[in-house]
């Protein structure tokens, strides 16, 4: 037996270029809509804003020229007053890293700037003042008030210098607690004050400077004149 029930007939689907030329009219339809004759005052108007526009636009650029110069001048005058500074300057966590340092500092220390960084400062502490160092970093962070101590240092290379080390008690942009340092080298100046203590010495007592002589010389800390 044939059934007699018909299945509907399924709606025609117009082809693809067809409903391409459909979609292109009615945007055109669309446009010509959208468009309309502008009166004159109207065209006026729209000139005046773009060029108001315009010259918003031209302000804002001078301003941000304007910025970025000042933005250079700053970064030169940072340079000229932290990295060119006569003093070493060093940002030293509470860990005792150095977090930063100056190019005066990575001079002092013969090391390049970028090679310090997470390096720890005890490292270049003779360690025969590794105490002086220790109780001048207790007491500041303790007290938070600015310390002051002499000692001496090593160099990459191996050879020391003394040292007058200044720090004071800060904390970062996140709160977080450092240590900035001014490191001077006083080298000469321990020469010198040893070369008067010595000569005070021998002025006081002669005979100690003969008992130190070597060489048959007067036993002045000064060479015999020729």
């Amino acid at each position: 037996m044939i059934s007699t029930n018909k299945q509907p007939d399924e709606p025609a689907v117009p082809p693809r270029s067809t409903l391409l030329e459909q979609a292109e009219e009615l945007l055109r339809g669309e446009a010509l809509q959208a468009v309309e004759p502008l009166s004159r005052e109207a065209t006026r108007q729209m000139l005046h804003e773009l060029r108001v526009h315009q010259i918003e636009l031209e302000m804002q650029n001078e301003e941000l020229r304007r910025t970025q110069t000042e933005l250079a001048d700053e970064r030169a005058r940072y340079f000229d007053l932290y990295d060119m500074a006569p003093v070493g300057y060093l940002t030293v966590g509470e860990t005792g890293l150095i977090l930063q340092a100056n190019l005066t500092a990575a001079i002092l220390l013969g090391m390049a700037r970028g090679a310090l960084t997470k390096q720890p400062l005890s490292r270049f502490i003779l360690k025969a003042d590794q105490d002086i160092y220790y109780l001048c970093r207790r007491q500041l962070i303790e007290t938070g008030k600015p310390q002051a101590c002499e000692l001496q240092m090593v160099k990459h290379d191996g050879t020391q210098c003394w040292v007058n080390l200044t720090a004071t008690y800060a904390l970062g942009n996140t709160g977080t607690p450092m240590l900035r340092m001014a490191l001077t080298e006083i080298t000469q100046s321990k020469k010198m004050a040893a070369v008067i203590e010595e000569s005070e010495a021998c002025y006081r007592s002669p005979a100690v400077c003969r008992s130190r002589s070597t060489g048959g010389g007067t036993g002045s800390i000064y060479p015999d004149p020729p």
